[in-house]
């Protein structure tokens, strides 16, 4: 699963240097219950235009979850029968992590990552479909890559329409959060395209990934997931966001204090059984925004499993994770 190979060494080395008490933090709402297949890392879910909804994530060769009402899910495969041979390049198993899956001019978009266990030599790949159903998918190659030179990562992608412009985050511990314009049609970096530098943290190892941007209002809000994921009931990940009225920066969080410097106003953090709690996105769904998230399940050995919880917005702007009615 994603991070597993590459944040292992980094993990354990923050969860000597992070405190766990906001696991025992109990004013968070708690995620939809569901039930069928929960298990999920890094879930990208989406409202499909045949009234279905999609959730893919980490694992398999980018693993795929069907449901008609959010509540009870189904196990369907994968995206892709078998491994394209290019992401050989990257690892020796064919992994990808993190999934993105998005729709615009007519069809389904699935980026991902593929890279190995503590190395920047990475790629961001594409695909598409007309149905956003597993196993119709078609693989475009990369859409992005890094290298061994380079003082970012390409994995963890995630894009955004902001005036008239496709945009694509991304990042990692390399530096933390990072952001490349897209070509539209092709679905890939613009060449020569500007990298902005969005988030990170300075006296943290660089401990924020998972990028996700959400236009509200006149602001572009980022979230991010900060500590350490991938450890089960000892991983700390957690949730914070900051904005911008610019889709590239600069973000900063409620006091003012720029992403780019370690801010960030915390989100979501683990309660109760639900602990670690990140590898989100954010999905529209009959006009709310919808927060997905995987946690660990403290009473089923730290398995990961999918989180749902509507955002609220406050009259300041801000986001919060809002209960099920």
């Amino acid at each position: 699963m994603k991070r597993l190979r590459y944040a292992a060494v980094l993990a354990a080395a923050l969860l000597a240097l992070l405190p766990t008490t906001a696991q025992a933090d109990t004013t968070y709402p708690d995620p939809l219950p569901i039930t069928g297949q929960e298990i999920i890392h890094d879930p990208s879910v989406i409202h499909l235009k045949n009234g279905q909804y999609a959730a893919y994530s980490t694992g398999g060769v980018i693993g795929a979850r069907l449901s008609t009402d959010l509540k009870h899910w189904a196990d369907s495969g994968n995206a892709f029968a078998e491994p394209p041979s290019w992401w050989y390049e990257y690892n020796d198993t064919g992994d990808p992590w993190a999934p993105d899956i998005s729709y615009r001019d007519g069809k389904y978009w699935l980026y991902y990552a593929v890279s190995s266990w503590g190395s920047n030599h990475s790629a961001i790949g594409v695909a598409t479909s007309p149905s956003g159903l597993p196993g119709t998918w078609t693989d475009h190659g990369k859409a992005f890559s890094s290298e061994r030179t380079d003082s970012w990562n390409a994995i963890d992608p995630a894009l955004i329409r902001a005036d008239g412009r496709l945009w694509m985050s991304f990042g990692s511990y390399w530096t933390g959060i990072r952001m490349v314009e897209l070509d539209p049609e092709t679905g890939k970096a613009v060449p020569g395209a500007t990298v902005h530098h969005l988030a990170t943290r300075p006296d943290a190892p660089y401990a924020v990934e998972g990028p996700y941007i959400v236009k509200h209002g006149r602001y572009y809000y980022l979230f991010a997931s900060y500590d350490a994921c991938c450890a089960g009931v000892n991983s700390t990940y957690k949730i914070r966001v900051g904005r911008s009225e610019s889709v590239t920066g600069p973000y900063v969080d409620s006091d003012g204090t720029p992403l780019l410097q370690g801010g960030g106003d915390l989100l979501l953090a683990g309660h109760g059984r639900f602990i670690g709690t990140g590898g989100e996105s954010v999905f529209r769904d009959k006009g709310r925004d919808i927060l997905a998230y995987h946690y660990y399940d403290a009473d089923d050995n730290g398995t990961p499993k999918l989180g749902l919880n509507p955002l609220s917005w406050g009259k300041d702007g801000w986001p919060a994770v809002a209960a099920w009615e």
